[in-house]
């Protein structure tokens, strides 16, 4: 496994330059700051990465207004307490994807934010979760949440502004590359080892979760 200067070096000499390269990433949301974040933001963003899964981002976003009048700006008192005769009016409303199980992932997860304000709010929990152990937090979001395991998970986090690693293909290849999986990461073993090289680079650089994956993405 290259250190990370070799890393980065590779993804310049693409990119156009170190200078270039460092244009292109972005550091995520302090986690003081993350703990303000409303739990609406954090639920309306769970929702947005839910109903995008397996959807053309495009259609979500061109009806994205929608989805916000028809689930009240995505308030988690009212979601979580979403009815039977609520559920039957969204499931014809032409505002947004009418999904049925996709839109009961937003009562769900409602709910499952609603259980965290005792410690603190969705701000709090999620976006303080150390980043050293971020595939712990993916498990918490797939063991408590509703349709919130692999990538919509790490793209949800990522949204937010939150320190997190996205496995896309590039990624996936660059750490098979390196020697860290010999396959995607799908199970608690290969994320652990995913988890354990991204530490590692994490302490040679001084550099975010966010930084390290880009870097990783821009390096093939």
């Amino acid at each position: 496994m290259r250190r990370f200067d070799g890393l980065f070096a590779i993804a310049a000499n693409r990119k156009g330059g170190a200078g270039a390269l460092e244009g292109m990433l972005s550091k995520p949301t302090p986690p003081a700051e993350l703990a303000k974040t409303p739990d609406s933001q954090w639920l309306e963003t769970l929702s947005k990465s839910v109903f995008q899964a397996g959807f053309s981002w495009k259609v979500i976003e061109a009806k994205w207004d929608g989805f916000r009048e028809a689930f009240h700006d995505f308030d988690p008192g009212w979601c979580a307490l979403m009815d039977d005769a609520v559920f039957d009016a969204l499931i014809t409303d032409t505002r947004i994807v009418r999904n049925g199980p996709k839109i009961l992932t937003v009562r769900d997860n409602a709910a499952f934010l609603n259980t965290l304000r005792e410690s603190g709010g969705a701000g709090t929990v999620l976006g303080g979760w150390p980043s050293n152990d971020f595939v712990g937090l993916l498990e918490f979001l797939k063991k408590n949440g509703s349709r919130l395991g692999g990538a919509t998970g790490q793209y949800s986090m990522r949204f937010m502004g939150r320190d997190a690693f996205i496995l896309s293909r590039d990624v996936t290849a660059r750490l098979i590359a390196e020697g860290v999986i010999d396959k995607p990461a799908t199970s608690k073993g290969a994320m652990k080892k995913v988890q354990g090289a991204f530490n590692i680079w994490m302490t040679q650089s001084g550099r975010s979760l966010s930084e390290i994956s880009r870097v990783l993405a821009m390096s093939l």
